[in-house]
């Protein structure tokens, strides 16, 4: 099995694997990078790094003692494969890895809107 032509079953139903191949070892389509835990939604907000993109996670939170919910927010850092193109404003899914660097956890799975 050739990693850059073949695409790997990645066990998470609903997302479809990319066009385009590529031959990034840390790839969770073409290379060996395990996803793992939390599955999350967000949309791309910086694209300045090389690889890598911020993606702002949007919830609800729960306040027991006012028994309502408060809009949260948090800024995640994403690796991005070459073979997935997104740019700033698009809603992207992304998945927990192993700690790919410093502040990186997260790989981006596939594009959810443009």
């Amino acid at each position: 099995m050739s990693s850059s032509t073949s695409v790997k079953n990645i066990g998470i139903p609903g997302i479809n694997p990319p066009e385009r191949t590529c031959n990034d070892p840390k790839c969770p389509w073409h290379g060996h990078l395990k996803v793992r835990g939390a599955i999350l939604r967000g949309i791309v907000v910086k694209k300045k790094m090389s690889r890598a993109v911020v993606v702002r996670h949007e919830y609800l939170h729960y306040v027991p003692k006012y028994m309502r919910y408060e809009r949260r927010k948090k800024n995640i850092h994403a690796r991005l494969p070459p073979c997935i193109n997104v740019k700033e404003g698009d809603e992207v899914i992304i998945g927990e890895t192993r700690p790919i660097s410093k502040t990186i956890a997260f790989v981006v799975l596939g594009v959810a809107k443009k």
